[in-house]
């Protein structure tokens, strides 16, 4: 893992030995990296246990971070919590059992489960943890500052919570996405031609795609 930016809390400093990744996600100010054993490495600012990974760290095939806190899908299909925990963001609904993929950001957490429905759990001032109804046939999750994406098996994506900068209105045609992600108040979706749509909050320029836009294959917020 390479990183760089800002590193006040030392969230770039990679523990050795630094190899054996193939998955990594980043928190506010910490970062976690899944091994290829199925151990979770995590580092940078721990004020509320975010890097304190539970035991066993095993078994684990997914991971998430969300503001102080971190998310771990186990192969079982159970995920693990850890960190800041004031709104509930790490207590998993029962049955915690089906999931296969996960996400987190600020106080909340999303877990997608095999049948397609997703559960969310954590902050919900803004609604973000209300999934809209019919709560099935989703095959991606992504959790932004104060909203959540949601991509459906018909390659549209659903999405709900804060809508202050239009984050939530995907762009027509809403139809032909492979892939989602969400930043703080921006969304992106990968388009099977591997061309990228963004939308929401472009103060920085986050949602201007450079050109050319094509062939994408993945895409973070």
């Amino acid at each position: 893992i390479v990183g760089w930016g800002d590193n006040h809390a030392g969230q770039l400093n990679v523990p050795a030995p630094n190899d054996g990744f193939i998955a990594i996600a980043a928190g506010s100010s910490h970062t976690l990296g899944l091994k290829a054993d199925g151990s979770i490495a995590a580092w940078g600012d721990n004020a509320f246990g975010q890097t304190d990974v539970p035991a066993p760290n095993a078994s684990f095939i997914g991971i998430a971070a969300g503001d102080h806190h971190s998310l771990g899908l186990k192969a079982d299909g159970s995920i693990v919590g850890w960190g800041s925990n004031g709104s509930g963001q790490c207590d998993v609904p029962a049955p915690n059992s089906g999931f296969t993929a996960v996400a987190a950001n600020f106080d909340d957490s999303l877990g997608l489960k095999a049948n397609g429905a997703i559960v969310a759990w954590g902050r919900n001032a803004s609604g973000q943890t209300n999934v809209p109804a019919p709560n099935t046939d989703f095959v991606a999750v992504a959790a932004g500052q104060f909203h959540s994406l949601g991509l459906k098996g018909d390659g549209s994506i659903v999405g709900w919570g804060g809508n202050s900068s239009g984050q939530l209105n995907v762009p027509s045609p809403n139809a032909d996405f492979i892939g989602i992600a969400a930043g703080d108040y921006h969304s992106l979706g990968l388009k099977a031609d591997g061309s990228i749509v963004a939308w929401g909050y472009n103060y920085y320029g986050q949602t201007n795609v450079p050109a050319s836009n094509a062939d994408f294959v993945a895409i973070a917020g």
